[in-house]
């Protein structure tokens, strides 16, 4: 059930409950808040200055905003003053996030002052003091119960040349006000979602931004707000609240800058809002391990990326093309440094078009290229045409397993293979990368590309191991038939990659777009297999060859419109698709969530999920503790999927979070073990 529904039922009984216990017998309790009301320096007749209600919270007690958020209630004035005397509307300082099982509060935790102009009758006598009353109302509430209180608040004002009022502390309060910004905002509502265009300067950092949003029912409050920056420009991205208005002529708000209390006030109408924009890390984002120690989990990754069922085979043989006779060691070194720059400007590439595309405003990530239907098919074609020449139906060079002899040729081979192998590598994520993938989404381009080198690198070092130590070469088998039996057993992984990319195309485009892809490989593969025969008879057959790659290029032109097939979900869990919505539906309801990111391409999505997750222990423990379970399907390029990920600092798949009954968030391991998840259910 979803609480933040009842948000204006609560306020209703909040105020209720307000009417009845604010009774002399109520009152008659000491408040959890104490109150006072402060005059604030001279003015003169018809002159301003400012009035303040000084609010002092016990410990584990808050109070809250002009808006309080899905549940509380802000605070009430009724102004008792002297004639021809006015009140202004109060100013309240920068207010805090308070997440209570599922539902965002506005809150202040600490000693605050609300701030309040006052106007001086026109015929008000120098020397005198003018008496001010207000009879103020709040709640006050800790994580478990909240208290209607009240207080009558007096004070005198100065006037003329009567002595001062406090100053100093008047401005210490100001300075916790928000800052009014020179320039108005700008905004787009849609029945989606909130955009703002906020004018900030760049130089003005941000470190766990938030925005308030004054008005109420407008926006979700708990949902994750998205932070990306253009030039001087902040652009917000807020989801709706349910049920929310239609239309809005302007919205007034304020914009945290950090944990410190620094915040602007803003108010935006309708008008251009930006897309893209640098991904700012934001109040949901966690902190960013520092860049040293990113580097070195980048570099774990990559390493481990060559078990990988597509990868094992290219760099099995690469390694073994170096025990060749006549192999030197100065050749060895350079066909090593080839693979490895290979390798690194594929990473380099992916990662600089990664960037791109979400500076541009594409929800995207971490091996977004296998949510493209029509790479998956150019995969597919590849791994099926290397499969087929690991078989040796033909002897067409795949790059990298044969040269023409000339050094040159190797080279440039070496070269080819890293790119391939690192293409087919980088949609595979380990436990290392989780956090630098998902960091280079959030960092300056430059060390978001340092990032991705070191992926690179981590893929290229066991051949630049073999290729610089000539004890790891001279350890390798002496070239033989063997190497003929083993090139045939590599075909069975790079099979097996294939057959896994077949199920995939069906996956990201239906039927139809699958059976013309297969009946274009199954083309490509006669023509190949027709070069290979005339190759065993001694004769050409670059005109069969480059007929086969003619038809790969026509084919993927010619594919129908992808239409993937409806999803569903198999699995022994009460799972249920994820979204926005949908899990703050569940924390609202104060139930433990479960919520896995997974995606068809993704090897060690369904390694965790046959070993961890969909098993019989977990679903135990899962139904006694009453766990949600959602589950976000990235195969296909989702919006929201990617939006949340960035919000966990995540740059793809796997993701595992738990959140608690009591609202707490927390990142689980990419590779989760049954006891583990038994373990949160039990908590």
């Amino acid at each position: 059930m979803d609480l933040r529904c009842y948000r204006p039922f609560v306020a209703l009984l909040c105020q209720i409950c307000a009417l009845i216990l604010w009774s002399p017998q109520a009152l008659a309790a000491p408040n959890h808040i104490a109150a006072e009301l402060i005059s604030g320096p001279i003015t003169k007749p018809g002159g301003e200055t400012t009035l303040a209600i000084r609010m002092t919270p016990e410990k584990g007690w808050h109070g809250y905003w002009v808006n309080p958020g899905d549940a509380g209630l802000g605070m009430q004035l009724d102004w008792t003053l002297p004639e021809g005397a006015k009140a202004g509307e109060p100013d309240y300082p920068v207010p805090q996030t308070l997440l209570v099982q599922g539902l965002m509060n506005h809150v202040y935790e600490s000693e605050y002052a609300v701030l309040v102009p006052f106007t001086a009758p026109a015929n008000a006598v120098p020397g005198s003091r003018l008496p001010v009353r207000v009879k103020a109302q709040w709640l006050a509430c800790t994580e478990q119960i909240c208290v209607p209180e009240s207080a009558d608040l007096a004070a005198e004002v100065a006037v003329g040349s009567a002595q001062p009022g406090d100053a100093a502390r008047f401005d210490s309060w100001r300075q916790r006000l928000p800052a009014p910004l020179d320039a108005p905002a700008t905004m787009a509502l849609s029945d989606k979602a909130l955009r703002l265009a906020i004018p900030l300067p760049a130089s003005v950092e941000l470190s766990s931004p938030h925005v308030f949003i004054r008005e109420d029912k407008i926006v979700d409050y708990a949902a994750p707000q998205v932070f990306t920056r253009k030039g001087d420009t902040l652009l917000v991205t807020i989801p709706r609240a349910k049920f929310a208005p239609r239309g809005a002529e302007h919205i007034e708000g304020v914009l945290k800058l950090d944990e410190q209390g620094n915040g602007v006030s803003l108010t935006a109408r309708p008008g251009d809002v930006p897309v893209g924009g640098v991904p700012v890390s934001g109040a949901e984002a966690p902190e960013l391990p520092a860049l040293p120690w990113l580097l070195l989990a980048a570099l774990a990754g990559g390493l481990l990326l060559n078990v990988m069922p597509c990868v094992f085979p290219i760099l099995s043989l690469k390694a073994l093309s170096l025990a060749r006779a006549g192999e030197s060691e100065a050749h060895a070194r350079i066909e090593g440094l080839a693979y490895a720059a290979g390798v690194i400007v594929a990473c380099l590439a992916l990662g600089g078009v990664l960037l791109a595309l979400r500076a541009g405003g594409e929800q995207v990530g971490w091996a977004f290229q296998l949510q493209e239907p029509l790479v998956v098919v150019a995969l597919f074609l590849l791994a099926t045409a290397i499969t087929a020449n690991l078989l040796g139906l033909f002897e067409f060079t795949v790059p990298g397993f044969v040269g023409s002899g000339s050094p040159r040729s190797y080279t440039q081979g070496a070269f080819a293979t890293g790119l391939l192998a690192a293409f087919v590598a980088t949609p595979c994520t380990g436990p290392f990368m989780a956090s630098a993938m998902g960091a280079a989404l959030l960092l300056p381009v430059l060390p978001a590309l340092a990032l991705f080198a070191a992926l690179g690198l981590g893929i290229a070092l066991p051949f630049l191991a073999v290729a610089f130590v000539p004890a790891l070469r001279t350890r390798l088998p002496k070239p033989g038939a063997w190497m003929v039996r083993l090139r045939h057993w590599m075909a069975l992984p790079m099979g097996l990659t294939a057959l896994a990319l077949a199920w995939l195309v069906w996956k990201v485009g239906g039927g139809n777009f699958a059976t013309v892809a297969l009946a274009i490989t199954v083309v490509v593969i006669i023509l190949l297999g027709w070069s290979g025969r005339r190759q065993r008879r001694g004769h050409a057959a670059a005109v069969q060859a480059a007929g086969a790659l003619l038809v790969a290029l026509a084919g993927l032109l010619l594919l129908p419109k992808p239409v993937p097939p409806t999803a569903s979900i198999e699995s022994i869990l009460d799972t249920r698709p994820f979204s926005e919505e949908a899990l703050a539906n569940a924390r609202a309801a104060g139930k433990p969530v479960f919520v896995y990111m997974t995606a068809d391409w993704c090897l060690t999505c369904k390694v965790n999920e046959e070993v961890a997750i969909e098993r019989a222990e977990t679903k135990a423990a899962f139904e006694k503790a009453g766990v949600v379970v959602l589950r976000g399907d990235w195969t296909r390029r989702d919006p929201e999927i990617t939006r949340y990920l960035t919000a966990q600092g995540a740059a793809g798949v796997p993701l595992y979070m738990w959140y608690a009954k009591d609202g707490r968030a927390e990142q689980l391991p990419q590779v989760p073990t049954p006891a583990l998840l038994a373990e949160k259910a039990g908590e």
